[in-house]
């Protein structure tokens, strides 16, 4: 017996598929329907594997499922978790987050997503759903590609409280970085918060914060050398060959110590081109200013603090390219 659909049924299917390409594979059963399909055509769908079924009416075309733990495969759980949840449910808290592109949260595990919905009942939630309680205005949501988020200040507010110094800054500082937020709305926050637990320390960890880091681990490098009495004197520091052109935007740059630091450092992800011509970029800035040092930092420095600040310091050598 032939697996193809029937020839009528073709049609039907060609338009929700296209819905749902648009939706990052994901179609609700009342979208489906107006389509032209048939309850009997998507369950035979199903049962073939050829969609997903998460939530009740709520489906995923295979052929579309996004990489696994790609923002594209978080949008797609997202959106079908507002998909069960009807038009009221909003991604929050750390979803949020990682849907608005705040770094410095550890890597999705690529099954729940944060959810709140006014007016229901948190404890009872579909699979794979955190439902929150929090009582968020119409004012304080948004809707970004597709998805209803809460907008970038809710979003910090219900996160920020329940992280740790370093990955709280991360997030400031990304969030300010890609210009989310700006220093004026940073009163606001904190009024906002006033009451909930952890609300002092986040108060006092915006003072910490710099819109100009561009990764958490320069954020996270930063903060070791301010709490070791060593911060930099810039960040993104531009130098020049002697036409005025720019040669370099360095991370790091501590002016009494003539160091240039670089939060990228060698890793196990980086590629031979990429080490040239980090290698190329580093002989360059050398030969135009012979009498600085040049200081790389690797997410593997963050287990060291103290091998951190002994370089910075110079009382160690830095590893050559």
């Amino acid at each position: 017996m032939s697996s193809e659909p029937h020839p009528c049924r073709q049609k039907p299917l060609a338009a929700a598929i296209a819905t749902a390409s648009g939706q990052y594979g994901t179609v609700s059963w009342a979208q489906a329907r107006e389509c032209g399909l048939t309850r009997t055509d998507v369950k035979r769908l199903t049962r073939r594997g050829e969609w997903l079924n998460p939530h009740r009416g709520v489906y995923v075309v295979r052929a579309l499922v996004p990489e696994a733990r790609s923002l594209e495969r978080l949008r797609c759980v997202a959106l079908a978790a507002q998909f069960a949840l009807g038009p009221r449910a909003c991604a929050a808290g750390p979803t949020a987050a990682r849907l608005w592109g705040m770094q410095g949260l550890e890597r999705w595990d690529g099954r729940e997503v944060h959810i709140v919905v006014p007016g229901r009942d948190p404890s009872r939630r579909p699979n794979g759903i955190v439902l929150r309680g929090w009582d968020v205005s119409p004012q304080e949501t948004t809707v970004l590609g597709g998805l209803r988020v809460t907008t970038p200040g809710r979003t910090l507010c219900d996160v920020l409280p329940g992280l740790d110094r370093e990955t709280a800054v991360c997030l400031m500082d990304s969030t300010l970085n890609q210009g989310l937020l700006g220093r004026e709305d940073i009163p606001g926050l904190d009024e906002r918060m006033r009451g909930r637990r952890g609300c002092v320390g986040v108060r006092r960890w915006w003072n910490l914060a710099d819109g100009r880091a561009q990764s958490p681990l320069e954020t996270r490098i930063r903060l070791i050398c301010q709490d070791g009495g060593l911060p930099p004197d810039e960040l993104q520091r531009r130098f020049t060959d002697r036409d005025g052109r720019t040669v370099a935007v360095v991370d790091f740059w501590w002016e009494g110590l003539r160091l240039i630091g670089e939060a990228d450092g060698i890793g196990p992800h980086s590629t031979p081109r990429a080490l040239a011509r980090d290698r190329e970029r580093q002989n360059a800035l050398q030969a135009l200013y012979p009498d600085v040092r040049i200081a790389r930092f690797t997410w593997a420095d963050l287990r060291r603090p103290g091998y951190v600040l002994a370089l910075v310091a110079g009382e160690v050598r830095p590893a050559r390219l």
